[in-house]
């Protein structure tokens, strides 16, 4: 079996068999239980995910990982000299989340797990009296509509509160599942082990943090950012793969993976090193449950408060100079779609040559919903691929296609089961890679040149529309408009 398991090169083990893992995977053991036939299993916490990915591992499957149920062990025994920990305050703390992420984008509906919330559990009560001061914005006199922005933005600037979509739950993934490449995607979801976690308060948390020691804190914080070129990027995480280069949105700046203008600098000075280096292509995918959720509109609205012409221009460049890195690159872009994919998340796809999608992926560009224009050549390329009535359906009603309806409609290549997707996608690949680096290039050159200035006139268009828009006060409000709404929705 490769030692390459969720895409990271294993320099912690030489060896792997069975589901056997690499520590070099592992954050932390969060918890210990015996399963019914008596068997130790630990429920781990993997480098790069958050707690609602934690997964219950036998303790066979952790033989590389001593050191972590080890320290494990040490921390288990100082709890039990504090004394027991009170489950109430964890249920609390769950309950507090599940209250404020109810609310989302309506395309989070019926076929896919529905949430939209705040970025701290524990900014509930405040978010709270923020909702209720800010109620009554754009309901009653329009005459009071310039006020209540300015109310809002100020609301927006001088607060922590950020709207967002939560990390959409895919699928579980069964104890004892070996997690390999895309599951560092997100594809294979979440596993549903939370309320069997012990309790613990927020501030005995920070003890136990607090005790750790120097050496091992350091170990705790490696992580695949820094693994060998990861280290240069904040937002994305480059691997430099044995013929193509891969390249996985996992974005710190910006929530569920949004496009904000460090995100797609960052892409592209990837892009541009890929283009320039032995690459055959490049494999776009992401880390998480949710492969990019279009714009950052947080961002954008910060900062167009401040100069509203100058900085509308700022980032109608910055998304010009984004897509036309995707139209002019002349390598094969393969995409893997692990989750949701959302307005410019899903208008890049057709300038990409293969696109293949987990089944729990759905596609959606509600650009009507959020007060703007199409964008990503997306006016251009989802008529030539889905024709025009399914297109104006899409970029007017924001439809929500699944993996396999965007599959039929042409925006998809294939669709992959959520247990095999990474395997289906590597296999892939590696044919690919196969190819002579001539050939691919050539080919792609004949599918895309015909239309390349098509597509750099359509950017050039869309990115215009986009700044006069946003540049006016009709634009802002309608931004406005539509965060308000998923506010009051909380």
């Amino acid at each position: 079996m490769s030692n390459n398991i969720y895409g990271l090169k294993c320099n912690d083990s030489h060896r792997f068999s069975g589901q056997i893992y690499c520590c070099g995977l592992v954050e932390k053991i969060v918890a210990k239980r015996k399963n019914k036939k008596g068997r130790t299993e630990y429920l781990v916490r993997w480098k790069g995910y958050d707690s609602d990915d934690d997964t219950w591992e036998p303790e066979h499957h952790l033989v590389n990982c001593e050191e972590y149920i080890l320290e494990f062990n040490r921390q288990h025994s100082d709890k039990q000299k504090d004394g027991p920990f009170s489950r109430a305050s964890k249920h609390s703390l769950n309950n507090a989340r599940k209250q404020i992420s109810r609310s989302t984008n309506s395309s989070l509906s019926k076929s896919a797990p529905k949430s939209s919330g705040v970025g701290k559990d524990n900014d509930s009560k405040n978010s709270s009296q923020f909702l209720a001061s800010e109620a009554s914005l754009y309901h009653g006199d329009q005459n009071c509509l310039h006020d209540s922005r300015h109310s809002l933005i100020k609301k927006f600037n001088n607060s922590s509160h950020r709207v967002f979509l939560k990390k959409t739950k895919i699928c579980s993934v069964p104890a004892g599942t070996s997690p390999t490449f895309l599951d560092a995607l997100g594809a294979n979801g979440t596993t549903n082990i939370q309320s069997s976690i012990t309790g613990v308060s927020a501030n005995k948390r920070r003890l136990i943090e607090e005790r750790r020691d120097q050496p091992f804190d350091k170990r705790l914080r490696f992580s695949v950012r820094q693994t060998e070129s990861a280290y240069r990027y904040r937002d994305i995480v480059v691997r430099k793969q044995d013929g193509f280069t891969h390249i996985l949105l996992s974005t710190k700046s910006s929530e569920n993976n949004s496009l904000n203008p460090e995100v797609m600098k960052e892409m592209q000075s990837a892009l541009n090193t890929a283009a320039a280096d032995d690459s055959k292509l490049v494999l776009l995918s992401a880390v998480g449950s949710v492969f990019c959720c279009g714009l950052d509109f947080i961002y954008f609205i910060r900062r167009l408060t401040d100069d509203r012409k100058r900085e509308s221009t700022k980032m109608a460049d910055t998304i010009r100079s984004f897509v036309n890195t995707f139209i002019q690159f002349k390598k094969p872009i393969i995409v893997a779609v692990n989750g949701p994919a959302i307005g410019l998340g899903a208008s890049i796809l057709p300038l990409c040559d293969v696109v293949w999608a987990n089944e729990k992926a759905w596609f959606q560009t509600p650009y009507t919903t959020f007060g703007q224009t199409p964008d990503g050549c997306s006016s251009l390329m989802f008529p030539r691929i889905m024709g025009l009535a399914s297109a104006n359906e899409m970029l007017f009603s924001g439809r929500k296609l699944t993996a396999q309806e965007a599959c039929a409609k042409g925006l998809v290549s294939q669709v992959f089961w959520p247990g095999t997707f990474s395997q289906e996608v590597m296999v892939r690949i590696k044919e690919l890679v196969m190819c002579n680096s001539l050939v691919l290039e050539e080919s792609k050159a004949l599918v895309r040149n015909a239309m390349r200035g098509d597509l750099e006139q359509t950017n050039e268009k869309e990115c215009d529309v986009l700044r006069k828009i946003w540049s006016s006060s009709q634009g802002m409000d309608s931004m406005l408009k539509y965060l308000q709404k998923k506010i009051d929705e909380f």
